[in-house]
């Protein structure tokens, strides 16, 4: 019986990498960082300021909702935090 003719394949050569430039100023949202970190520090002294002063500050009439507030800047920044590319 005779032999079928062997093909030879071409070599797999893997499409080209795409790099992306990961530069903060590029995409215009350069004020994302900076507010996201400020957001966390001031929940974060807002937070402390009210167990060092023992509830008389940072705004005495709110109380115990002084740490809401200060979670709430917390959290706010972890929202400006989603639009950081």
């Amino acid at each position: 019986m005779p032999k079928s003719r062997i093909r030879k394949k071409d070599d797999f050569t893997p499409p080209p990498v795409k790099t992306q430039n990961l530069k903060l100023g590029s995409s215009g949202r350069g004020w994302v960082a900076p507010l996201m970190l400020a957001m966390f520090l001031i929940g974060l002294a807002w937070i402390v300021l009210f167990y060092v002063t023992s509830g008389d500050m940072p705004v005495e009439s709110l109380r115990n909702w002084n740490i809401v507030v200060g979670f709430g800047f917390i959290a706010a920044g972890f929202v400006v935090s989603t639009q950081w590319k």
